[in-house]
């Protein structure tokens, strides 16, 4: 794909193409990698303004450049965590720019999509646990950007999962980082209400997929498949889903695999009008989804083993009255994942934090939960164990 960078955005790795624009007279001499810094330099020196650079060639230096120093080298979970905030955090602040721009009747800029969908896909590549678990982290009163992110995190984890090549999971975390951005124009009164909607209002609501279709197609640049997975995000299998009314044979793979992370984010989040599932809790609806022939099974089935039957971040209730959060995967034994222990639920307060392989032990877990129904906050249960070291 090629689009245009600022100079100032131009890094180490990035593959030039040409010049876009200039207040100068200065001739590529032929298309290249940034080797270093010096390079980027004598290009500002010549009054270079923007270049235009094909992402497809990029190599890793440029993915690594406006990483968090922390997330290179991978730890363990709650310390990840902590530094993998930090790239939601700013993956949020580009979402928020983009609604800002649709609002002002802006052009929406691809490069940071691109960029931020890059660190993304490199953190991902490097340690898919730590951004599985912030998605579970979640500020109720900003749905809306958490959401979008999180659906495009929950894209890139599955399409490594299924081994998709790396430019088209990057195409397909645009798309899904893309996929509300027409909830925008959806009046804010009918997308946070609380009550039923009427059948007008959800009519209105089902127009946020034409709008987002709208406003994608006018990005200068944006992949078709970005576009198609967008567009299909709200399409069900038996002809229930909506705008077009497709059915399985019409709807892609790829289209397949975003209404699925787009229903699990959407079950496992609390937002200002509903409460969130716990993972376990979204499976078996996703399943039930699948049976009803509204999801394809194979992908439902995909997902759920993506994942893991308890994935990494969740919260679980232990047989010795204790909860924990899920550390890490026993492949060999999934119901039976590596935990942490923090709570002990008879006495209702925090405990010495406690690692402990389900796989090796007598206790076991007796059911997924929400730190909701404990009084918890997630975000206190991070800092707890932080501090637990």
């Amino acid at each position: 794909m090629i689009i245009k960078v600022s100079i100032n955005d131009l890094k180490k790795g990035h593959f030039v193409v040409d010049i876009a624009e200039q207040h100068g007279t200065y001739n590529l001499a032929r298309a290249g990698h940034i080797k270093n810094k010096d390079i980027i330099r004598s290009l500002k020196a010549k009054g270079v303004d923007s270049v235009l650079i094909d992402t497809t060639k990029t190599i890793d230096e440029a993915l690594k450049a406006n990483l968090p120093e922390q997330l290179e080298k991978p730890g363990p979970l709650i310390l990840e965590v902590t530094k993998a905030k930090k790239l939601f955090k700013q993956s949020k602040k580009i979402q928020q720019q983009i609604f800002l721009d649709v609002q002002e009747n802006r052009a929406i800029n691809l490069a940071p999509i691109i960029e931020v969908t890059q660190h993304i896909i490199t953190a991902i590549f490097k340690n898919p646990d730590a951004l599985v678990c912030v998605i579970n982290i979640r500020d109720k009163n900003e749905y809306l950007l958490e959401h979008s992110v999180s659906v495009s995190v929950l894209m890139t984890v599955f399409a490594r999962f299924l081994k998709i090549d790396r430019d088209i999971t990057q195409q397909l975390a645009i798309g899904a980082f893309l996929h509300d951005v027409g909830k925008i124009k959806v009046p804010e009164h009918i997308l946070n209400k609380v009550e039923k909607l009427t059948d007008q209002e959800f009519h209105i609501i089902k127009e946020h997929v034409n709008h987002s279709v709208e406003i994608i197609k006018a990005i200068p640049d944006i992949s078709p498949l970005s576009l198609e997975v967008a567009a299909l995000h709200h399409e069900r299998s038996d002809g229930s889903g909506y705008p077009q009314q497709l059915k399985q044979d019409n709807i892609s793979n790829y289209g397949a695999m975003i209404a699925i992370c787009d229903i699990f984010d959407a079950l496992t989040a609390e937002s200002c009008y509903k409460k969130n599932y716990s993972p376990i809790k979204a499976f078996n609806i996703l399943r039930r989804l699948a049976v009803d022939g509204k999801l394809m099974p194979r992908l439902v089935d995909l997902f759920i083993k993506c994942l893991g039957v308890y994935p990494v971040g969740s919260i679980v209730e232990l047989n010795s009255h204790r909860l924990a959060i899920v550390e890490s995967r026993n492949e060999d034994d999934p119901i039976n994942p590596k935990v942490r222990c923090f709570y002990n639920i008879k006495y209702q307060r925090y405990i010495m934090a406690k690692n402990i392989d389900l796989a090796k032990e007598a206790d076991f877990i007796i059911r997924g939960v929400n730190a909701a129904d404990f009084d918890i906050d997630h975000n206190r249960i991070i800092e707890f164990l932080l501090q637990e070291g």
